[in-house]
């Protein structure tokens, strides 16, 4: 009985797990590859992109919020690559990025712009969280021991008959 529970929780999981292949696929048809996609003001955005031909070695960018930069050949042959940073006090939201390289390709892709991570520790009434490797080890220790003491009351229960 237990495992048909078992087999239907994994069952649901691989499901909804399946149900994100088309979202990914679909994400990655984009001719420019934006890193990272959720930025925040302050942070450097590279930028890549196949779309130009193959033997150019060279591109314009322009950001709506980071202004213009330039490309070049990348790492990668036929690749080209550029980077902008986003400035400081830009609000959150959506920024447009469009590419032209030769010849006479232009391209447009958006990504996110987010605010500014959070950054220090949050103040739940226990200090400073400062040293916190002992914090992990010790939650670490209780993660194991949970799982452990789970899988000892499963293989230890009676069996129905």
């Amino acid at each position: 009985m237990r495992y048909t529970h078992m087999g239907a929780g994994i069952g649901l999981t691989l499901g909804a797990l399946g149900l994100q292949i088309p979202a990914v696929a679909a994400a990655d048809d984009s001719d420019i590859r934006i890193d990272p996609w959720n930025a925040y003001p302050g942070s450097t955005v590279t930028v890549s992109t196949r779309a130009c031909d193959p033997d150019a070695d060279y591109g314009k960018g322009r950001s709506e919020a980071g202004g213009e930069f330039h490309l070049f050949e990348g790492d990668e042959e036929g690749v080209l690559t550029g980077q902008f940073q986003i400035p400081e006090g830009t609000r959150p939201g959506t920024d447009t990025v469009t590419l032209k390289c030769p010849p006479l390709t232009k391209v447009t892709e958006t990504y996110q712009v987010t605010g500014r991570p959070p950054s220090g520790s949050v103040s739940a009434g226990f200090g400073p969280a400062e040293h916190t490797d002992m914090g992990l080890a010790l939650g670490g220790a209780v993660l194991v021991t949970a799982a452990a003491g789970g899988v000892l009351r499963m293989c230890r229960r009676p069996s129905d008959g």
